[in-house]
Formats: structure tokens, sequence, C-alpha cells
């Protein structure tokens, strides 16, 4: 082969290369990562709020409607009845945003004290099924009914009575907390039942 035709095959063959490396700056079946999600434990002693404002998550229903952030509501309490051992007291998040939302599930609740609001024994067990979507327009509420059990029922040493101030209430799907005042007892301790439960929410 001449000189001419031996620099014109290392031509060829170095285009080739150069077209290849272009080609490998993406490779398929890495994906991008995700990043990391905000997670609050309950039933400690005390609480985390992951973030410091809302953080509304996307869509939950086939409709579109965007889920409502925690600085969109307003918590506060209904009227209580009394049971055997237990108050009921109805939990009521109303839409105060300029836009229209929903909730959907159970919100999260706990029993706080002091000045830096810690949270006070073990969270709110969910009781009953799921509900579905709650659309809710400006101005309109959800509630999830909640079960307050009188600690006195509990043995002492094991619930360890404690004055709260009131509620940490986090509405389904984000991360950011409301307080609802209340003032009462709760047990600081592990009961062996739970001193509060909560229900789905739905349309008030």
């Amino acid at each position: 082969m001449g000189r001419q035709a031996r620099c014109g095959a290392l031509g060829v063959t170095a285009v080739a290369l150069v077209a290849a490396v272009a080609c490998g700056g993406s490779t398929a079946g890495n994906a991008e990562p995700s990043p990391a999600a905000g997670t609050t434990t309950s039933g400690s002693s005390t609480a985390t709020t992951a973030a410091p404002t809302s953080v509304p998550v996307g869509p939950t229903s086939a409709g579109g409607v965007p889920n409502c952030g925690t600085d969109e509501l307003r918590g506060s309490l209904g009227p209580a009845e009394g049971a055997a051992g237990s108050v009921y007291v109805p939990l009521v998040l109303t839409n105060v945003g300029g836009r229209t939302c929903e909730l959907r599930g159970f919100p999260g609740v706990s029993y706080v004290a002091g000045a830096d609001g810690h949270q006070v024994g073990p969270a709110a067990a969910m009781s009953g099924p799921r509900g579905g979507e709650v659309v809710l327009r400006p101005g309109a509420a959800a509630t999830a009914q909640l079960q307050l059990v009188n600690v006195a029922n509990f043995d002492a040493g094991t619930c360890r009575p404690t004055p709260v101030r009131g509620l940490r209430v986090y509405p389904p799907g984000d991360t950011a907390s409301l307080f609802v005042e209340r003032a009462g007892i709760g047990c600081a301790g592990a009961p062996p039942g739970d001193q509060l439960s909560v229900q789905t929410l739905t349309p008030a």
C-alpha cells in the first residue's frame, strides 16, 4: 500500500474513533440519583419537622388536583363528645389558601409540650381504612375523627402522665406541621394501648 493510501486509511480510523468517543457521553441504564426524602419518626420522645416550610407534593388524583400544603391549611378542633374512657373530637383542616387542592388519608397527630414543642409519647395510631381524595375549594374543610384516651386508665408508672399543650398535626403528603392548641394530659412513656388514634379524612 502506498504512503497516500495508508494515510487515507488512518484518517478514516481516526474519524471513527472520535465519533465513538463523542457518542459515549451518555450510558443507558444509569438513572439520575433521586434527592433524599425527609422522614419523620413517630412514637419517640421528640419529633423533628423535616422541612421548615411546607413542600406540596404532586397531584394525588386522576383529575390532577394538587395536594394541599401545610401553609394552605388551618387546623382546629370541633366539639368533643365523651365516651367510656375516651373523648372523641373532630380534627378540622380548612383550606385558607387561594386555590383548590386536595387531601387524602390520615394526618399524623401527636401530643406536644413545653416551649420547644417536644413530642409526648407515641403518635396517633391509624384507625380504619384509608379514604379517597377530599377536594377542598378555598374555605372548605376536611375532618378526621380523633380518639383521645383518658390516660388515667393506664398504669401511671408505665404511662408517666405529662401535661401537654396541644397537638402537632402533619397533613397527609407534607413534612411541615400545624399546631392545634388543646391542653390536657398525655403519656410520656409507652402505655399498653393507644393514647391517640385518628381516622381518615372526610369532607366536613
